[in-house]
């Protein structure tokens, strides 16, 4: 073999190394592992910069990390900071109804799971919702000559990076990347996060915490929590919660590299005054969430009681069960078909019945528009006398709780 053909064979080889495995070299398992790091970073660039800093400003970010999470996106997925900021804001603002840009209640969650990423796509030529909710998102010169007048150069970058470090496979890591995003925050989030799941509380719309563990999606798992307080810049809730992307961005507290605004409120409370006052109403109010969460756990109780004492006969334990499930839940919220076993459950428990009752009464104290404060305060007072005179041991011990509440 002369010395063209060993330099011929030497390249070929090379050619065919690089094309195998990039220039790291990289084994299938690491290649694995590197994808998942580098599309985790996609999610928490996510959740933290453009779900809670740039749509709710729930927290400040520092230019560094901010341009940093900017970057990374326009690389991995090439989506423009307005145009996400702008429809995440919208649907907000229109959740559940008609202009709701991506809502399974609306479009139906095969849609939504499916095609969500073409839902987004439709929305973002919408110069209207762009106009109205896409203020305050990056105006520099960088945004309008890069990001966004060239949103599809940062994914081809990155499909010949990926190409040029993993070689073929790297097609496969690029293909991944690209489908992370639509996949879970489009599909699951979007979708599924509005239409299967549980609800700590109840908020005005469909929302549903997928997993109380957020970390495969940053911690966007717990969409009810977010919807119920979204200027929140922790989703997490209660103690078996576990929201990531908080985690991160209290790493970067402790930097100096983000400034968390708010986190979700606690109902605090003291000694039980004789009576509630104005200020008892103040601190319902402003945790009427979590007051309601309270009163659903001791409509969910009261509904196991009398199940223990339905046992032996079936249909009136199918009924109960069903009162267990829906009673706690706003009417709106309460499917059509179920409506007449909680009104049979009703008739023949006179417990449940007042409770659901009192329930709709304490609820009103939010809800109305015209009273006055001291007219609220009245009625509050006059709801703990009726529900402590009730008989019913858990309205009696609610009540008693409620009148310890302060804000």
């Amino acid at each position: 073999m002369n010395i063209f053909e060993n330099v011929w064979s030497t390249g070929w080889d090379a050619l065919v190394h690089f094309v195998q495995h990039g220039l790291t070299g990289a084994s299938w398992w690491q290649i694995v592992l590197v994808t998942l790091v580098l599309t985790h970073i996609t999610i928490a660039s996510v959740t933290i910069y453009l779900h809670r800093h740039s749509a709710h400003r729930a927290l400040d970010l520092h230019p560094i990390p901010a341009h940093f999470f900017r970057f990374w996106l326009w690389m991995t997925t090439g989506m423009v900071t307005k145009q996400w900021t702008a429809i995440h804001r919208k649907h907000h603002a229109k959740c559940e109804r008609e202009e709701d840009p991506h809502s399974p209640q609306i479009y139906g969650i095969k849609k939504v799971f499916w095609e969500g990423a073409e839902l987004y796509r439709a929305e973002a030529k919408n110069a209207e919702t762009m106009a109205r909710y896409g203020h305050g998102t990056p105006d520099d010169w960088i945004e309008r000559n890069l990001y966004t007048k060239h949103s599809a150069l940062g994914v081809s970058l990155m499909l010949i990076i990926n190409v040029a470090l993993f070689g073929a496979l790297g097609l496969t890591v690029w293909a991944v990347q690209m489908i992370w995003i639509p996949l879970w925050a489009a599909g699951v989030i979007n979708g599924i996060g509005h239409y299967w799941g549980y609800r700590n509380f109840e908020a005005v719309d469909a929302s549903t915490n997928v997993s109380p563990w957020g970390i495969i999606v940053g911690g966007e798992e717990l969409h009810n929590n977010h919807h119920t307080y979204p200027t929140s810049a922790k989703f997490s809730v209660k103690p078996y919660e576990f929201d990531i992307g908080w985690m991160y961005i209290r790493g970067l507290q402790a930097l100096g590299l983000a400034h968390p605004k708010k986190v979700p409120p606690r109902l605090a409370f003291g000694d039980v005054k004789p009576v509630a006052d104005e200020k008892t109403l103040e601190a319902i109010i402003a945790n009427r969430y979590e007051v309601m969460a309270g009163y659903a756990a001791e409509l969910r109780a009261a509904c196991q009681r009398e199940l223990q004492g339905v046992k032996s006969r079936s249909a009136d334990v199918a009924l109960v069960k069903a009162a267990q499930r829906w009673l706690h839940r706003d009417d709106d919220k309460v499917p059509a078909n179920v409506k007449p076993q909680l009104a049979q459950v009703l008739a023949q428990s006179p417990v449940l019945d007042k409770m659901v009752t009192m329930r709709e009464e304490l609820r009103a104290l939010w809800s109305s528009t015209n009273a006055t404060r001291e007219q609220l305060a009245a009625d509050l007072q006059a709801w703990c006398r009726r529900a402590e005179e009730s008989g019913i041991a858990a309205l009696r011990d609610f009540s008693i709780k409620l009148r310890s509440a302060h804000a």
